[in-house]
This record gives structure tokens, sequence and C-alpha cells, in this order.
């Protein structure tokens, strides 16, 4: 409980300043210690209480979709040059595919895909039965959730937007949080402390208890 006490004392204190003319986004980091890396990386994904933001997202399906942009099977030779797959993984957030075509994913973007964290997977983002059923709950599912993986001794993530009420974006923070502590080796013991801010203030740091 103290750390979301805490973390209301720090949100407040991130209310306080200049306004300013968009919705900023509330960035959550923590700051990790005695944590190696390669030995005790975190690859995972919270479902969080409320929507973060709208993602980008883009279906590898053998036929087009009027629920998310497509890219049918038939359309995968044209994205054979570099180029034109970089445009795409820049372009987009979240990938998912209809799982028979998976292989053929793999070939064709893998490349690209694997290296930034994007690549469709069974924990979120592989359709059995593409159907709109299927598609549109996969959807809501990927809207609220947050991926964690991590290439440092520091974890930032965005957690929500500052026209969220309060108690949202603490509750988006604890079940992030929560997830991060469980999958540490040592728990919170790993955990230097914790930062808050919106896009354009500093960060109000939380030190965890």
């Amino acid at each position: 409980m103290a750390l979301q006490e805490d973390l209301q004392k720090a949100i407040k204190e991130l209310r306080e300043n200049k306004e300013r003319k968009f919705d900023q986004t509330l960035d959550l980091i923590i700051n990790l210690q005695k944590f190696q890396i390669k030995k005790d990386s975190i690859n995972t994904v919270v479902s969080v209480p409320f929507k973060v933001k709208e993602k980008n997202i883009c279906a590898f399906l053998e036929s087009d979709s009027p629920l998310v942009d497509t890219i049918t099977l038939a359309q995968f030779p044209k994205y054979s040059h570099k180029k034109e797959v970089k445009k795409l993984v820049n372009k987009y957030d979240f990938f998912i595919a209809e799982a028979k075509l998976m292989p053929k994913v793999a070939t064709t973007f893998g490349r690209a895909l694997g290296p930034t964290g994007k690549m469709p997977s069974p924990q979120l983002g592989i359709l059995m039965l593409p159907d709109e059923k299927a598609i549109k709950e996969l959807l809501n599912k990927i809207n609220t959730s947050v991926k964690i993986r991590t290439k440092e001794s520091s974890i930032k993530l965005p957690v929500g937007k500052q026209s969220m009420k309060d108690e949202e974006l603490i509750e988006n923070i604890m079940a992030i949080y929560s997830t991060v502590e469980k999958a540490l080796t040592r728990g919170k013991e790993n955990v230097k402390n914790v930062e808050v801010k919106f896009t354009m203030t500093k960060p109000v740091k939380i030190n965890v208890r």
C-alpha cells in the first residue's frame, strides 16, 4: 500500500507542472539493481485494467479484414525488399498473424520483426481462427496489454494518459510493477527505485520500501 500512496503523491506533484496543449503520456520507469541483463532478462506481457493507448496494429491474414490493417498472403512478395519491411516495422506497434501463415511470416518478415520484439507470438498475436469475433477479442487484449522486455537495467513503459483518473493510472502501474517484481530473480531486492513522469516533465522518484 505504501507504493500506492507514494504514487498518488507523485502524480499530484506532476499535475502541478505547466499545462501542455496535448494529452501527455505518463511513463513508469523501474530502475533495477544487482540485475544481469543476459542472465535475468524479462520478456513478458501484462494485462492492465485500463487502455494505455490505441495501438497501431497490423495483421498477416489470408484475406483482408475490415477490423484491422491487413497484409494478405498474396501481398507478401511486395515485402522482399528490406526497405519496405523496415517501413512496416516503424509504422506499427504490434503485429498479429493467422497461425497457418506463421512459417511464411517468419521467412518474409522475421529478420526485421524479431530484433524489435514485434514478431507475432503465442502469448499475444497468433490467431487460430481469423474470424471477426477472434480478431476483435485479440485487438482488445492487445490494447489493454503492455509488453515488458528488459534491454538495460531500467524498464521504461507508458502506463496511461494525463487525461485519465489518478486511480486508473495507479491501477495500471500496480499491475505492471507487481508483474515485474514477480519476474525478477530477487524480487523487490532487484528494484533500486521507481520514477514517474509525464512526457514534458522531470521524473519524480519513489523509493520502494
